[in-house]
């Protein structure tokens, strides 16, 4: 369970789907050995599992990082001529599965796939010394899909098939906590279409929706809403490219990934100037807005608790909504292609999404896509 949800209970007649977080995001990447090395040195994961040849998985390796509530999977091919190789040719290194936390996985996949949700994984039972995981699956935009986790059964590391993973290098935790949200990017005018999908087949209710007024600059556009399931604990807002003079960020996105996806996931931390500060001493590069957004910040979103001089320096964001405000910064992309990269967010009763840092952000986003060419 978030800390995020536990702090901010919503609540709702009837949730056909109970979610209790994500359980983990799993990555297919061309060398997870190396992945798993990069994310514990620069974010400050530590090794919890793997699976491979040495426990009986012939055709990938896997390797499982945690930070707090925190956890990704990153998987490789062994070989060629298969779904996850070619998944990677397609898309580069991205991720493949945002695995939901729920206490009956069978009933999730029923519930779901009774909806009109295209079935990826049927219920499946996997056992060891140490209990069950009952795993089941769903396909959501592009190749993303849903698993749902049920693990009330189980006591091992990760999940059946897995061992645990020592390692003697175990770099310090940045302070990373949970995922706050993950956003999606789809192809124009399929936006609305998948919002319809999380409604009906999810149950989830559309919280905030930003149109091409909200999101643009003089160059590029973008509109967006908000996913939310019954309880809060999990959100998933949904881009898509609209009209503007030059190429948007999405669309750049879905050029060089070769479809739609996950464009970001979004982090939660409890004090995002020691988390930035530490993970750009460890070399990961983050948007920078022009130093004069600052000049009238606090007008625009009041008293802060933080001082502004530490924030000016990292170009950690700062808006606010009704119930409080948030401080929020945007890496630049993880990978070679402009794809997959990060948020760091930290909320101060703030339950939205940004919408007064839009502008600044774009702009700064549209000043690295005319150094790649792609604006």
């Amino acid at each position: 369970m978030s800390a995020i949800a536990e702090e901010n209970p919503q609540t709702t007649d009837v949730d056909f789907l109970p979610l209790h977080g994500t359980d983990f995001i799993e990555f297919y990447v061309g060398n997870a050995k190396q992945a798993a090395h990069f994310y514990k040195t620069a974010f400050g994961f530590q090794s919890l599992a793997y699976a491979g040849p040495e426990t009986g998985v012939m055709d990938k390796v896997s390797y499982v990082i945690r930070q707090n509530k925190l956890t990704f999977v990153l998987t490789t091919p062994l070989k060629t001529n298969n779904a996850i190789a070619d998944h990677i040719y397609k898309h580069g290194d991205g991720v493949k599965v945002l695995a939901l936390m729920v206490d009956d996985a069978t009933e999730a996949w029923k519930q779901t796939t009774s909806r009109g949700g295209k079935n990826y994984l049927e219920p499946t039972i996997l056992k060891d010394e140490n209990g069950e995981v009952v795993i089941s699956g769903i396909h959501t935009y592009g190749e993303t899909v849903h698993y749902f986790i049920e693990r009330k059964n189980y006591q091992g590391v990760f999940m059946p098939g897995f061992k645990k993973w020592e390692s003697n290098y175990n770099p310090e935790s940045t302070g990373l906590l949970y995922v706050d949200h993950c956003v999606g990017n789809v192809g124009w005018n399929q936006m609305n279409p998948w919002v319809k999908f999380y409604e009906e087949v999810m149950g989830f209710k559309n919280i905030l929706s930003f149109d091409d007024k909200d999101i643009s600059t003089e160059y590029s556009a973008l509109m967006s809403k908000v996913m939310s399931n019954g309880n809060g604990y999990v959100k998933f807002p949904i881009n898509e490219p609209a009209e503007g003079k030059k190429k948007s960020q999405v669309e750049e996105f879905l050029d060089f990934y070769n479809g739609e996806g996950v464009q970001h996931v979004a982090i939660a931390t409890h004090n995002i100037v020691e988390t930035v500060s530490e993970i750009q001493k460890r070399g990961i590069e983050f948007l920078k807005v022009p130093d004069s957004y600052y000049d009238d910040v606090l007008d625009r979103v009041g008293k802060i608790d933080e001082d502004l001089q530490p924030l000016r320096e990292l170009g950690i964001l700062i808006d606010r909504d009704d119930e409080g405000y948030l401080l929020q910064i945007f890496s630049k992309p993880l990978e070679d292609r402009p794809t997959l990269f990060f948020e760091i967010i930290q909320r101060k009763g703030a339950k939205s999404f940004g919408k007064g840092n839009f502008k600044a952000l774009f702009e700064a986003l549209e000043r690295e896509q005319d150094q790649r060419g792609n604006l």
